[in-house]
C-alpha cells in the first residue's frame, strides 16, 4: 500500500492506493484506521476502490454497513475513490447517494474530489 498526505484547509489527507484488497472486515477497517492515524496523523482518509473488497458493495452482506460504522465511531472522514457506475443495485446507488449527502463518507471518482470533499469535511 501506498500512502500519501496533503494539508488542504488545516486537514491532513491521507490517500492510500493498494494493488490488492486491504479492507475486508471491520478488523482490516480498524488496521488502516490505526495505522494512519498513528503513522500519519490523520483523521480523513482516501482509498482506491480496488483496495475494498467487492463484498462490501454487496449491501446484503453488511459489510458495508459494519465498516463504515468503525470509520465514524472513530471520527474518521473516508472517501473511496473509483468508478461505480458498473454497479446496477438501487439499494447500493442509493446508499452511494445519501452517504455524499452526509459528512463522513464519500464515493468519488477522482483524487482531486476525495481531497476537495475530505478538506471540507468536519
Amino acid at each position: 500500500m501506498n500512502i500519501k498526505t496533503t494539508e488542504v484547509n488545516g486537514q491532513v489527507i491521507a490517500i492510500a492506493n493498494a494493488d490488492s484488497v486491504i479492507l475486508m472486515d471491520e478488523k482490516s477497517a480498524l488496521d488502516l484506521i490505526m495505522t494512519i492515524s498513528y503513522d500519519y496523523r490523520s483523521n480523513h482518509i482516501a482509498l482506491n476502490k480496488e483496495a475494498i473488497s467487492e463484498d462490501f458493495f454487496n449491501l446484503s452482506t453488511k459489510l458495508a454497513g459494519a465498516v463504515l460504522q468503525k470509520f465514524v465511531n472513530y471520527n474518521i472522514k473516508f472517501g473511496i475513490i473509483g468508478d461505480f457506475s458498473s454497479y446496477t443495485s438501487k439499494a447500493l446507488k442509493d446508499f452511494i447517494f445519501e452517504c455524499n449527502k452526509g459528512n463522513n463518507v464519500f464515493f468519488v471518482s477522482t483524487e482531486h474530489e476525495a481531497i476537495d470533499r475530505l478538506s471540507k469535511a468536519n
